[in-house]
């Protein structure tokens, strides 16, 4: 059984389930149970089972797809607040998971099993309309992805990237690979655009790390 304090971080993050009632809280709380993922760890593997539902109280994953060649594209991410749409996705019609996620920090998850899930979809108005509704919107997250891939010039989809990962401090903690992995690229390509902007005055390149140092400038030149 999970402690309170577990129980309590759960309900904090994801306000939704104050309104269970008695009985579909009491199912949910007997039978989730919170792993963590340290970084690099396997959330998913592909055609891997869905086995639970899964949360995030904490931390990130990312959900990618490799490549015949070799080359990992990227999917999405799931951080705190959220859920896994392909997660979803396997639960309600069935069959395995269509991709591979891995943590990308120490990742607190709650997780309820498969079968508590379907009846919770069954039995509970809140539940079912938070799943069906989290469910649309990360699907139309999904495809708005896949349009800025197919379509987007790179150096547009690698500004965006940075942008979102940027921490307060204007500072990106990634590698060039993982930028390139990220964007749907390669190393070589990437890091002859950053070279490029660095000489322009748009970011600073340090090893593992990509500060934005003119965010006007990259955001006006690279997203129009």
């Amino acid at each position: 059984m999970p402690d309170n304090h577990q129980v309590e971080r759960w309900i904090e993050r994801f306000p939704l389930i104050k309104g269970f009632s008695a009985a579909h809280l009491q199912i949910a709380r007997g039978t989730v149970h919170f792993p963590v993922l340290e970084a690099g760890a396997v959330a998913y593997e592909l055609d891997g089972a869905c086995a639970n539902y899964l949360m995030c109280i904490d931390g990130r994953t990312r959900v990618f797809r490799m490549s015949e060649g070799g080359r990992e594209v990227l999917i999405y991410k799931v951080g705190a607040g959220g859920t896994c749409v392909l997660t979803t996705q396997c639960l309600l019609a069935g069959g395995g998971f269509p991709a591979e996620s891995i943590a990308e920090e120490r990742t607190e998850l709650a997780a309820i099993p498969a079968s508590t899930f379907q009846q919770l979809m069954a039995e509970s108005p809140e539940f079912r309309s938070f799943v069906l509704d989290d469910y649309s919107r990360l699907m139309a997250s999904m495809f708005t992805l896949i349009e800025e891939v197919a379509f987007a010039p790179l150096e547009q989809r690698l500004a965006r990237r940075l942008f979102t990962e940027a921490g307060p401090d204007g500072v990106v903690h990634k590698t060039h690979q993982q930028l390139a992995a990220d964007v749907g690229s390669v190393r070589e390509v990437v890091s002859r655009i950053l070279a490029q902007w660095a000489e322009a005055g748009l970011v600073i390149l340090r090893r593992g790390q990509v500060e934005i140092a003119d965010r006007a400038a990259l955001a006006s030149n690279r997203l129009h």
